[in-house]
C-alpha cells in the first residue's frame, strides 16, 4: 500500500480545493478520500481476506458519499465538475 506524502496531499488540494492550505474544502476532501480509496482498493485486490482493511474502506466510500450529497444539495455546479473531473459517476 502507498501512502499519501506530504507533498500529494498539497497538489490535491491545490488541485480541487483551490490552495494547499484549504483543507477543508469539500472538493479536495472528496478528492484525497478518492485517492485513498483506489490506493486501498488495489490493496485489496491481492489481499482478499484483509477484513479490517475493508471495513475501513467501506466507511471511507461512505464518507465521500456524505460529502457528495452535501455538496449537490450546496453547490450543483460544483458537484457535477468535481465528478467530472474524478470520473466516479457516468
Amino acid at each position: 500500500m502507498s501512502y499519501l506524502t506530504a507533498e500529494k496531499k498539497a497538489n490535491i488540494f491545490k488541485t480541487y480545493g483551490g490552495s494547499e492550505k484549504n483543507t477543508g474544502s469539500i472538493e479536495g476532501q472528496v478528492a484525497l478520500l478518492t485517492e485513498r480509496i483506489n490506493s486501498i482498493s488495489g490493496h485489496l485486490k491481492q489481499n482478499k481476506k484483509d477484513f479490517s482493511t475493508h471495513r475501513g474502506l467501506m466507511k471511507m466510500v461512505g464518507r465521500r458519499k456524505r460529502l457528495l450529497q452535501y455538496l449537490n444539495k450546496t453547490n450543483l455546479e460544483s458537484y457535477r465538475s468535481l465528478i467530472e473531473k474524478l470520473g466516479l459517476r457516468k
